[in-house]
């Protein structure tokens, strides 16, 4: 599928191998085809974007996401959680009344 070029001939080719697989006694194959079609134009995002749009940019930020949260486990509410991502995405400063733990 990544050999094509265009979204409208990558769809087809999705299509006809989610049926194809579909048909298949294969139960991990037909999970596989059900997610495919569930996610099939975000798949095909890339091509419209014609492979300009590395994923890196979304796995770093992901992995971002996911450290920062990790770190706020002890914070018992959502807001605190929300408040510690802005901090550390935004690069924003301290605010005054905010504990200090040396």
């Amino acid at each position: 599928m990544w050999d094509y070029t265009s979204a409208t001939w990558a769809g087809r080719f999705l299509d006809r191998w989610c049926s194809t697989v579909m048909r298949s006694r294969i139960e991990p194959m037909k999970k596989l085809a059900r997610s495919f079609r569930v996610h099939r134009e975000l798949l095909l995002n890339w091509f419209r974007a014609r492979g300009e749009i590395s994923a890196a940019v979304a796995e770093g930020l992901n992995n971002k996401l996911k450290v920062i949260t990790r770190r706020a486990y002890g914070l018992r509410t959502l807001k605190a959680t929300e408040i510690a991502l802005y901090h550390s995405l935004g690069a924003l400063p301290e605010p005054e009344g905010a504990h200090r733990f040396f």
